[in-house]
């Protein structure tokens, strides 16, 4: 269909960059990049012209493009250009080129190929730059100078990290050795673009790896310091605490192994994110980093809102993963009352099972024996957890006594006095009292009002 149309246009046309990579990489892709030596909207049209309606044809004639969906398919066409940038931006001067040029523009050589689609050497391949031997490698390396590259689009730095985590690829030395030089210039990216890269390494098989590119090439710091300022060791009368930016990279890739959930992936992240703030040194207990977890949950609006991630329920997830992380892991180590179990679900509601996976992968000791029987505590906890679960009904509770039911009950206005009484059934639910039933805490609600000098005006059902 393509080449026939663009036979009939008498434009040269090609398959280009990451769907070329990916077939030679064995993987599915259903995003394709067309380029044409002429005008890829018309070829587009002309596409069209013989198609049913099942498809849709979006022209963007500011840019030269035209993006084709047919069904599950993304086919987009660009006539064949040259760019040059401007030192403050990393938007470039686009013109009309020759297939060369469009492919030295690219940001790697993995991504620098290209399939003719034309009837005189159908499907052969065009790898001016070692693409396929470097896919072979496994290494991320740019078809022109990468100091000049990563200047151009700084944006490129970050992909760079990001093909090398997803792929599990090694970085060139001297692209990598061109990212530590550019690394100040991420800066005049916009954050929505940084995160875009960011967020898909954090859904790498192995994140680790990205996160630990970004802080050796210096670009971490530019963008995330808080997360930068977890590297390093401090060692006071021969005590040291541990690196708790490599500990983070640690638990990011055990729950990386359970869960692709890009906002537990978060959750992990910043898990510890308030342990430089909270750090101290005790002569006898050695370091301590008393109430990083409340800390950290206090930070993540603001990193949130900096960062340019949604401040909406994702954000709220992850804050009570950071002030419940800790939990757990305390039951674990002690005796595991019902009342300690009840408050848990009740302040973790559904999200307990995220948090119990969270907590799992915060072992990271060194000691097998250690591992085992932090594994074998978390399993007596999970059963308690089913077990006060299924017999007190406390995920996402909500309390079997409304304040309208205290104000009815009592004909009494809002005021102190109803939240004492809601407070007080509350607690003595979770105490385990009284059971989570309508009539207990009815009539626990009666004997509380009493206390506070009130009679009941009316009997609820």
């Amino acid at each position: 269909m393509i080449t026939q149309a663009a036979g009939d246009l008498n434009m040269p046309v090609y398959v280009v960059g990451g769907w070329v990579r990916d077939l030679l990489l064995g993987r599915n892709s259903k995003d394709i990049d067309i380029v044409v030596i002429g005008s890829g909207i018309k070829l587009a049209h002309r596409i069209t012209s013989g198609l049913t309606k099942k498809h849709k044809l979006s022209i963007f004639k500011n840019f030269g493009t035209a993006n084709l969906r047919i069904g599950d398919w993304e086919i987009e066409f660009v006539g064949a250009r040259k760019e040059s940038y401007r030192a403050d931006s990393r938007k470039p001067i686009v013109e009309d080129g020759s297939l060369e040029e469009d492919i030295s523009r690219r940001d790697f050589t993995i991504n620098a190929m290209a399939i003719s689609l034309n009837q005189n050497d159908f499907g052969s391949l065009i790898d001016h730059y070692g693409g396929k031997k470097d896919l072979e490698n496994k290494l991320i390396r740019t078809p022109l100078d990468p100091l000049i590259t990563y200047s151009d689009d700084p944006l490129r730095m970050m992909r760079a990290v990001r093909f090398a985590s997803q792929l599990d690829f090694k970085i060139d030395c001297d692209s990598f050795e061109a990212i530590k030089s550019n690394a100040s210039r991420i800066k005049i990216v916009s954050m929505e673009r940084i995160m875009d890269e960011f967020n898909k390494i954090l859904l790498s098989p192995s994140p680790g790896k990205g996160l630990k590119m970004l802080r050796a090439a210096g670009l971490l710091s530019e963008f995330f310091p808080e997360l930068d300022a977890l590297h390093g060791v401090e060692v006071v009368d021969g005590k040291a605490h541990k690196d708790n930016f490599f500990h983070t990279i640690q638990v990011l890739d055990n729950l990386s192994e359970k869960t692709d959930d890009l906002w537990l992936r978060w959750s992990a992240l910043l898990h510890d994110i308030a342990k430089p703030a909270t750090k101290q040194f005790e002569p006898e207990a050695g370091w301590t980093f008393h109430g990083h977890e409340y800390l950290g949950a206090k930070m993540i609006p603001g990193i949130f809102k900096k960062l340019k991630l949604p401040l909406n329920e994702k954000m709220k997830y992850v804050r009570k993963m950071v002030l419940l992380h800790l939990r757990p892991i305390v039951l674990s180590q002690n005796i595991v009352t019902d009342s300690a179990v009840r408050r848990l679900l009740f302040e973790a509601g559904d999200d307990i099972d995220d948090l119990m996976t969270l907590c799992e992968a915060d072992i990271t000791s060194a000691n097998e024996h250690k591992i085992k029987q932090y594994l074998k505590n978390f399993q007596l906890v999970r059963e308690k957890l089913k077990e006060i679960e299924e017999k007190d009904r406390l995920r996402n509770w909500q309390p079997p006594i409304s304040g309208e039911d205290i104000m009815e009950t009592f004909d009494i206005k809002p005021g102190k006095q109803v939240g004492i009484i809601k407070t007080a059934i509350r607690e003595a639910i979770l105490e385990g009292e009284i059971p989570n039933e309508k009539k207990a805490a009815f009539d626990f609600m009666v004997k509380q009002g009493k206390k506070l000098g009130l009679t009941p005006k009316k009997v609820i059902n």
